[in-house]
């Protein structure tokens, strides 16, 4: 099922985030939500996610099953990589899958260590392999490549596109190579809430 949002609108306080906004987000494929600074990117994946509430709208079609990369990376910081993503997946899912998930994003002498002694784009990718090992339905990604350099980016950008299967993924991004890379529809918010839909092949066979 689509997702299928209407007419929704956030405020906080007097600053109106999102007003009117609607937009179709189709199922088990990937879809980018793009746009400048402060047009509500965030705001819209929290409220899809069930974490902020919204003011007006309806929205239909969310899996009840979800799993998120936030701005944050937010880990178990005592645990290693392996604890860490054990942590959201199934008990049939063995350790040695998550090994061989952490190894294939570039992790292969840092995932026994805990997390807090890994750098910052170390802990992006745990958190990435976290979110797509977590058995959902739907997955949201809130810049998940930032701060990866560029060798390491489109390492990262191949192990997702390999891995999220038929899942429904939602990534809110403010660069266009991503969304060139890995292909699907994007959505372009503006400050009024209004939405323009482009749609890219992906590059990938």
């Amino acid at each position: 099922m689509d997702i299928v949002i209407s007419d929704l609108s956030k405020s906080y306080g007097e600053k109106i985030v999102l007003e009117g906004f609607s937009a179709i987000i189709p199922e088990k494929k990937m879809t980018f939500i793009m746009g400048p600074s402060g047009c509500g990117k965030t705001t819209l994946i929290n409220i899809l996610m069930g974490l902020v509430d919204k003011d007006n709208g309806t929205i239909t079609g969310v899996p009840a099953r979800k799993s998120a990369v936030f701005q944050e990376d937010r880990l178990c910081e005592s645990f290693n990589a392996v604890s860490n993503v054990r942590l959201v997946c199934d008990n049939k899912v063995k350790n040695q899958e998550i090994i061989l998930n952490l190894e294939k994003i570039g992790l292969n002498d840092h995932m026994l260590k805990p997390v807090i002694e890994l750098s910052g784009g170390m802990r992006r990718r745990v958190a990435l392999v976290r979110a797509i090992m977590a058995g959902s339905d739907i997955i949201f990604m809130d810049e998940p490549f930032k701060g990866l350099d560029e060798k390491t980016k489109e390492k990262t950008m191949q192990y997702v596109a390999d891995n999220i299967g038929n899942k429904t993924v939602l990534i809110v991004t403010h660069d266009i190579d991503e969304a060139n890379f890995l292909g699907g529809k994007i959505i372009e918010m503006e400050h009024s809430g209004s939405v323009t839909y482009y749609n890219y092949n992906s590059s990938i066979d």
